[in-house]
């Protein structure tokens, strides 16, 4: 018997200029890497995943980092359902800038927790690195959110990244249907690390 589809989800990948959110949408959907850097308007991807052992299709909406699509923003936090909050390790003022996403995202919906993952991107870098893992770990921290390093360069933990905020969706709607979901009743239920093929990446649970 042909296994059906048991839910749709719909990923928004926020983040600055230049992070890298195009490489890495595109490395997980497509499993290459785009080198060259082509500003994003809007493109939207579709990828069928198994994820413990549900079969989930994934709606990957890549946005634009720069200012000037700003009002753009505030349509794709209304229909996302789970936000990868992208930054860059190479530099400090993207890290920055993920407080601020977080912030629209929360009051866009109206809500004191959003599913969101902190994507650190580029961590094949490391001899340029500005933000250190700690201090990712620690904004994690203060969002009660999982924290991951990435690198779509190398495919290091590229595919985590996209499964774990399906995961945080499922622990919302769950949370959400418990009656604890929209006021701050989600917390995290692990804090592992998991090393990266480079050595330098980490995953926050």
């Amino acid at each position: 018997m042909a296994a059906k589809v048991h839910r749709e989800y719909k990923l928004v990948v926020v983040g600055g200029g230049g992070v890298g959110k195009s490489a890495l949408t595109i490395q997980f959907i497509q499993s290459h890497f785009v080198d060259e850097y082509d500003p994003t308007i809007e493109d939207s991807y579709r990828k069928q995943c198994v994820i413990d052992d549900e079969i989930s299709m994934l709606d990957v909406l890549d946005t634009a980092g720069q200012e000037e699509y700003n009002a753009m923003r505030e349509q794709y936090m209304r229909t996302g359902e789970g936000f990868l909050l992208v930054y860059s390790i190479t530099s400090r003022h993207s890290f920055e800038e993920i407080s601020t996403f977080q912030q629209q995202i929360l009051r866009v919906n109206d809500v004191d927790y959003f599913p969101i993952i902190i994507v650190a991107n580029k961590c094949d870098l490391e001899s340029e690195r500005q933000v250190s893992s700690q201090e990712g770990k620690d904004l994690a921290r203060q969002f009660n959110c999982p924290f991951i390093e990435t690198s779509a360069k190398q495919r290091i933990n590229v595919d985590e990244a996209f499964y774990n905020i399906v995961r945080e969706i499922r622990k919302f709607n769950r949370d959400s249907q418990n009656g604890n979901g929209m006021n701050g009743g989600h917390h995290n239920s692990h804090g592992g690390e998991e090393s990266g093929s480079s050595g330098c990446c980490c995953i926050v649970m």
